[in-house]
């Protein structure tokens, strides 16, 4: 995966793990992006050396894309297409798992998986230009594997919403009010200048208290390992019906 391709990079500095990823469009997902990004937070959560986790995107516009539509439109079968899905799927439960918080920087807007994404850290800053919109039902398809995930953190009526009016944006003060964000800024440089105070305080306190605490956060979910998976099936099987298969091809040309 070269950067023109994609990448996700680490770094550590004083207990605090940065973990960025980035793709030409948009900060979309493809299936390499996934897999490192399940990777890496899998094991900076064992590392030692690490208390706290950021997640964050590379750029100052969009946060993330969600799913990358050349590989949607790629999919030849169901297994392609489970095995597409099921990347969201080990993202989300490997941070999930994760023994430490995960905070989220979101300086941008944020679609379909990338929503996920933001759902599934512990703690996640954004900015007022932060909007949000589960578009998968314009496509043909649905926010299944990514859907528990937000709505653990907005409630199944807002998450329902989001699902149904799916060509809607919704605004960052909307999410703010509804649960997902837990911060939001006028600017990046006034997110991060909040993001490293709360990281710092979180670098100097217990480590135990704050792996209890998560699990304490997430309980109810222990059930995803499958949930997800089963999900990634539902969702592979969509990808091939003739309806998302036209769906994803106008939406690509701009027509709808």
């Amino acid at each position: 995966m070269s950067e023109q391709e994609g990448y996700v990079k680490q770094s550590i500095e004083n207990n605090l793990a940065t973990i960025e990823f980035f793709h030409p469009r948009s900060n979309s997902l493809p299936g390499d992006v996934l897999s490192k990004l399940a990777e890496t937070v899998t094991d900076l959560g064992q590392n030692s050396e690490v208390k706290t986790i950021l997640l964050k995107s590379a750029g100052d516009r969009a946060f993330c894309a969600g799913a990358s539509f050349d590989e949607l439109v790629a999919v030849s079968n169901f297994e392609e297409g489970k095995e597409f899905f099921s990347g969201f799927a080990r993202v989300i439960n490997a941070m999930r798992k994760c023994p430490k918080l995960i905070i989220g920087r979101v300086q941008g807007k944020a679609v379909g998986g990338g929503v996920g994404l933001a759902s599934a850290v512990d703690y996640c800053f954004a900015t007022k230009y932060s909007a949000i919109k589960l578009s998968e039902l314009a496509i043909g398809i649905g926010p299944f594997v990514v859907g528990p995930a937000v709505e653990r953190k907005v409630g199944k009526s807002a998450m329902s919403a989001l699902t149904i009016d799916a060509t809607s944006w919704r605004s960052a003060e909307w999410a703010y009010d509804k649960g997902l964000y837990t911060h939001i800024s006028e600017n990046a440089d006034e997110m991060d200048a909040a993001i490293e105070e709360l990281t710092y305080t979180l670098t100097q306190s217990n480590p135990e208290a704050m792996e209890s605490l998560k699990k304490v956060f997430w309980e109810g979910a222990e059930n995803w390992d499958s949930l997800l998976m089963e999900r990634a099936s539902l969702s592979g099987k969509l990808v091939l019906s003739e309806f998302t298969r036209n769906a994803i091809a106008a939406f690509k040309a701009g027509k709808r």
